[in-house]
């Protein structure tokens, strides 16, 4: 009998990496990705499940009388119904801080995308528009130095934290929003209103949570309070935005944007955002880079073993 089965283990390993320290545990399996349908027989008898995006629900759970462990392989836990797992006895772990540096580091490629052009200027000179210069160079438009610009940060956690070193490292001045007042914010960094920092950001980048309270943040009126040519960069979660308000101030050249995630996963084909101007789109892979997959793995496998000695590592039940 399976005691370890990896749902949808394929976008955390799509072959490059190792999944044999699972051994060490138990027999496993490992399934690409798993449908709705096919959860209840693949998992059938396993005393361990690891998901990354399978949703288990509350009757999925009721009907695994011998499930005692989930491993969300991600940070967020919403796939899992967690209420109920506890209701059922079931441990629910998640895997935090895996990879601040790698999602930070799409971020400022989005930023230097708009700023630097370097993929139009790339294409404009493959395409023979240098060949034919009068001049050693040529532009496509104005280049931008980030030194001076303001960077504003929604939220202050660790990628939040990671943009803010880079931001500085290139000379940018900082600005910050959160639910609460960070005590460790960098020397010369400010604190300030939402309002204030929509209004004042020449790069505003998105790094909190999706709920009730933050969904559709980005909307008509908070757009209406930024600066012209100012750059939206999310790599939180797609819900944050109204991506039809967002669309029409792209299209409007009001604003630009560069995002790694969308309110829907794949989008739809009519999403606004896959045709507006302005904007630059990657698509839900910021975290993905094989040192931040690689470290996913290890600490998803070592919150398992943790459990199996009967520690509680990273429980989110």
């Amino acid at each position: 009998m399976t005691a370890i089965c990896v749902l949808d283990g394929f976008t955390l390993n799509p072959g490059d990496l190792d999944w044999s320290p699972l051994a060490d545990i138990g027999p496993f399996d490992v399934h690409d990705r798993t449908p709705k349908e096919l959860i209840l027989s693949r998992a059938a008898g396993a005393r361990f499940l690891l998901t990354n995006k399978t949703v288990l629900d509350a009757a999925t759970l009721e009907a695994m009388p011998s499930l005692e462990y989930i491993g969300v392989l991600a940070t967020g836990t919403n796939v899992v119904d967690v209420a109920a797992a506890k209701r059922l006895g079931i441990a629910v772990t998640n895997v935090p801080g895996y990879g601040p540096d790698a999602v930070a580091q799409m971020g400022f490629a989005h930023v230097l995308h708009h700023m630097s052009r370097v993929s139009a200027h790339h294409d404009a000179v493959t395409q023979g528009q240098w060949s034919g210069q009068a001049d050693f160079c040529f532009t496509l438009g104005q280049l931008e130095s980030l030194s001076g610009k303001t960077l504003g940060l929604v939220g202050f956690g660790d990628i939040a934290r990671q943009m803010a070193r880079i931001g500085m490292a290139f000379g940018m001045k900082l600005l910050v929003h959160s639910r609460s007042k960070p005590t460790d914010l960098p020397e010369g960094a400010k604190f300030v209103a939402l309002d204030t920092l929509f209004a004042e950001s020449d790069v505003l980048s998105l790094h909190c949570p999706l709920t009730d309270d933050t969904r559709d943040m980005v909307n008509r009126e908070s757009l209406a309070l930024m600066k012209q040519g100012a750059l939206l960069i999310n790599t939180a979660r797609g819900g944050l935005v109204d991506e039809v308000a967002l669309a029409d101030a792209l299209n409007a050249g009001r604003v630009r944007a560069g995002v790694d995630v969308l309110s829907t996963e794949p989008p739809a084909p009519n999403n606004p955002l896959l045709h507006a101007a302005n904007i630059s789109i990657t698509p839900h892979n910021a975290w993905a880079t094989v040192k931040a997959r690689q470290k996913l793995l290890d600490i998803a496998v070592e919150n398992l073993r943790a459990f199996s000695r009967g520690e509680s590592v990273n429980r989110v039940d």
